[in-house]
């Protein structure tokens, strides 16, 4: 047995010991998976911390705030002591969830949001914003180029062998038409419906397939004109979240291109990260679109949201000081970031064919997680060295 003496100085005997890790996860499944993108590269053991929503707020968004009373504590993963030291989440619903372990902790747990905030932007101790969010240079804003969502190549290689039989038969190109639903400023009307059909009807017309799926998001009203007045050729698949057959990783595999409703932001990024052919289909804003349009147009002109050119001094406080008066508030431009897709090589507009992507898609995953690592101190005296060094070792 060795004597104490005979021990390392145990002063100085530290062990790494990772923070606490909460990842807070909804019902959203493209939203959770940027978490867990973040996650696999933090190298931190995670706990995480699933969150049901009650109905009324399914879709219903309620006004941000640090509380619990929007999700169902009885189907929700417990929310019980001891608080994380960090907490990483997507989304408004979730983000309130967040925001309430935070004052449980007393303002010990930091919190990563990833997205545009909802509201209480100020609370959250870093913001990763892709190129789509507007939002005020503050010290805890950090810009990116695209949002971190990425599907798994080892799932579509998993999926491909039974799509590759079911799509053996059809014609080439074949080209997966994929429909999301209304979100501000975009709106899905008839006119919408109308369009997509004659592009698809075009697709089929020059001997190829169009494959439509639709989403979780797409109005009941626009499947049915698809499903009513698809041409010959083209398939439908109506989206449900039980569906053993959805054909979305069957497509990621095998299609030739791909057209996205410009609402998107998740497929067209995960194609654009693939280095798959994307086409962009454009969307009418609202009845106030036009200048809704410029409100967006403007505030991304101040705050440069992704933008990698850096901000003068002057333009920083103009910036912030317009954003405090709340003359403008953080918003999102879609338009803005399918012309940066189209810059960057990475998409072209519907309508212009299906050329190969000529870019390549940006990867800010790295510097991500640096920047929360350098959030919370990962290095601790461990329990034991504490135990020695009460015992008066040198």
């Amino acid at each position: 047995m060795h004597a104490l003496q005979d021990l390392p100085n145990l002063r100085t005997f530290k062990s790494v010991v990772p923070p606490r890790v909460w990842l807070i996860l909804g019902d959203k499944r493209g939203d959770n998976a940027q978490v867990e993108v973040i996650a696999d590269v933090l190298g931190w053991p995670c706990e995480r911390k699933f969150v049901q929503m009650r109905e009324p707020y399914v879709l219903g968004k309620p006004r941000v705030e640090p509380s619990l009373h929007h999700i169902d504590l009885a189907r929700s993963d417990l929310l019980t002591p001891p608080w994380p030291d960090l907490v990483i989440t997507i989304g408004r619903r979730p983000s309130m969830v967040a925001l309430w372990v935070q004052d449980q902790s007393g303002g010990h747990t930091r919190i990563v949001l990833i997205g545009k905030p909802s509201g209480m932007m100020e609370r959250f101790d870093l913001v990763i914003a892709g190129a789509e969010a507007q939002l005020p240079p503050q010290p805890n804003v950090m810009p990116i180029a695209l949002p971190l969502m990425r599907i798994s190549e080892a799932r579509i290689a998993e999926a491909a062998p039974a799509w590759k039989s079911r799509f053996a038969a059809l014609p080439r190109p074949l080209i997966g038409v994929l429909v999301g639903g209304p979100t501000g400023p975009f709106v899905f009307n008839p006119s919408v419906a109308g369009r997509l059909l004659e592009l698809v009807a075009t697709i089929a017309r020059q001997g190829g397939t169009p494959y439509l799926s639709t989403s979780r998001r797409t109005p009941e009203a626009v499947i049915e004109t698809l499903a009513t007045q698809l041409p010959p050729g083209a398939h439908l698949f109506r989206w449900d979240p039980d569906a053993p057959d959805n054909p979305y990783l069957g497509l990621l595999g095998h299609a030739d291109g791909f057209v996205v409703t410009g609402d998107s932001i998740s497929m067209m990024v995960e194609i654009a990260r693939l280095g798959k052919p994307l086409a962009i289909f454009d969307l009418p804003a609202g009845r106030f679109g036009t200048l809704d349009q410029i409100r967006r147009a403007a505030t991304r002109r101040l705050f440069s949201p992704g933008s990698r050119v850096t901000h003068s001094k002057l333009r920083k406080r103009l910036a912030n000081a317009i954003y405090r008066a709340g003359l403008l508030s953080y918003t999102r431009d879609f338009r803005a970031f399918h012309q940066m897709l189209i810059d960057r090589g990475l998409a072209v507009r519907a309508g212009e064919g299906f050329p190969p992507s000529t870019g390549q898609a940006p990867d800010d995953l790295p510097e991500v997680v640096a920047r929360i690592k350098a959030l919370v101190a990962p290095v601790r005296p461990t329990a034991q060295a504490g135990r020695f060094a009460a015992a008066g070792a040198p």
